[in-house]
């Protein structure tokens, strides 16, 4: 079971920046994907990035060029650099750590952390 803590967000206004960190319990290197995912009131979860073992990163097309996803295998921490924040980034943000194990997928979540855009 992996324990994953965010911290990070906050109260930002439009253009402004932020940088969320995720802390896992466990070794990143025993973990296949770190991801984070945003959830707004009344929509679904939604991929913003993730970054595999390999440092293969992905981007959802919404944060193309804003976000930047980077983990330290060392600290076993996951960050998500935002810049050129948007109202409409506002969403609480959670952590992903995906292990892959006999070829079943095993997800885990963080409490997820509230990023609110506003002027």
């Amino acid at each position: 079971q992996v324990q994953l803590v965010e911290s990070g967000g906050g109260l930002v206004q439009p253009g402004g920046s932020l940088r969320l960190s995720c802390v896992a319990s466990e070794s990143a290197f025993s973990i296949n994907v770190m991801a984070w995912y945003r959830q707004a009131p009344g929509k679904e979860r939604e991929l913003v990035a993730s970054m595999s073992n390999g440092d293969v990163s992905n981007y959802a097309d919404f944060v193309k060029g804003r976000f930047s996803i980077s983990r330290d295998n060392v600290k076993n921490t996951v960050y998500l650099q935002m810049n050129s924040l948007k109202p409409e980034d506002t969403a609480v943000y959670y952590c992903k750590a995906e292990k892959h194990f006999l070829g079943i997928r095993n997800n885990y979540w963080g409490q997820g952390t509230q990023v609110t855009v506003s002027s």
